[in-house]
């Protein structure tokens, strides 16, 4: 599919510098409160993962992913939720393992291409359903792109569309952009719940878990080389990165699936712009416009933002 140009998303001038438009949403939007009602659904590891429903009696179920450190009350999946329910969609919003407030039993717990737990949710409430959307965020739309395209389960037939945005689609190159001295701020962020996360890990599992070295960590390339990938069964971050990264298999996807990624968005490298296999998958829409940060796209004037727009414009039309 060709790639699509975006000509109808230009924001004030004071957001065209990416962390502008990064970073104002989560210090300046309005909250959403979606009425979410909440369930505990019990993996087949006897683990759990809390999730929160809208319902509206609709056959159109749309699955929401957040991002790396993120929940149910990210800003972003909160809006979307509040604006894909008011459209008439049942809403199912993932919080994955220990993402909730509550640490989850086992001692793994969740990462970019974590795609068993998904999966299990689909075929758990599939039978309720006649179409089944992904919609995924950051983190969350490398794990739906790559659940799409690896082969690794059997992809539903009601699953009608997905949409990845601000999608880390290379995580080797993604880990290098976001080690960049620009975006340190955001990196300390990142590691300071990761690391305590850890930490209560190995008082779960001190037997298991090693993190004597936990607090030299500097960088999420290290936390993932010294912790995720060890605990996930990978030899280290770049194991991790190779196999999970959901660039490689975008030729796969045979689901109408919209990414977008802006150009500006300070997390993502070059390698994160699938622009040639957007080009030879006619399922594959790719739109890169050139504002928009990461997860950004602010939008005045208008009670949603334009990725939002986007989002529910694509799945209403699959």
């Amino acid at each position: 599919m060709p790639i699509i140009e975006v000509t109808d998303y230009t924001p004030p001038l004071f957001l065209r510098w990416r962390h502008a438009n990064t970073i104002y949403p989560f210090l300046m939007r309005k909250e959403a409160n979606p009425s979410y009602n909440r369930s505990r659904f019990t993996t087949h590891d006897d683990d759990f993962i809390d999730l929160d429903w809208i319902k509206k009696g609709s056959n159109h179920l749309v699955i929401l992913g957040h991002g790396l450190e993120g929940s149910s009350r990210s800003q972003y999946i909160t809006h979307t939720a509040s604006l894909l329910s008011a459209g008439g969609l049942d809403i199912l919003a993932m919080n994955y393992r220990s993402c909730s407030g509550e640490l989850n039993r086992t001692a793994t717990m969740y990462h970019s291409g974590f795609t068993t737990d998904l999966h299990s949710l689909i075929k758990a409430y599939e039978h309720s359903y006649e179409i089944i959307s992904l919609v995924g965020f950051s983190l969350g739309g490398n794990m739906i792109l790559k659940y799409l395209g690896d082969g690794v389960f059997d992809i539903s037939k009601k699953i009608k569309s997905a949409v990845a945005l601000s999608a880390p689609c290379d995580l080797s190159g993604s880990s290098k952009q976001i080690a960049k001295w620009f975006n340190k701020a955001y990196e300390l962020n990142f590691l300071k719940t990761l690391i305590n996360k850890a930490k209560a890990k190995q008082e779960q599992f001190p037997n298991k878990i090693d993190i004597a070295q936990i607090n030299k960590i500097n960088s999420v390339y290290k936390f993932d080389d010294y912790f995720t990938g060890p605990v996930h069964g990978f030899e280290g971050a770049e194991d991790y990165y190779t196999k999970c990264s959901s660039r490689q298999f975008l030729h796969n996807i045979n689901v109408p699936t919209l990414l977008i990624n802006a150009t500006d968005d300070p997390f993502l490298s070059s390698s994160c712009y699938p622009y040639e296999e957007a080009e030879h998958n006619e399922n594959l829409y790719f739109k890169a416009p050139k504002f928009g940060g990461h997860v950004g796209f602010t939008t005045f004037g208008q009670s949603n933002y334009w990725n939002e727009t986007e989002i529910f414009n694509f799945i209403s039309r699959q």
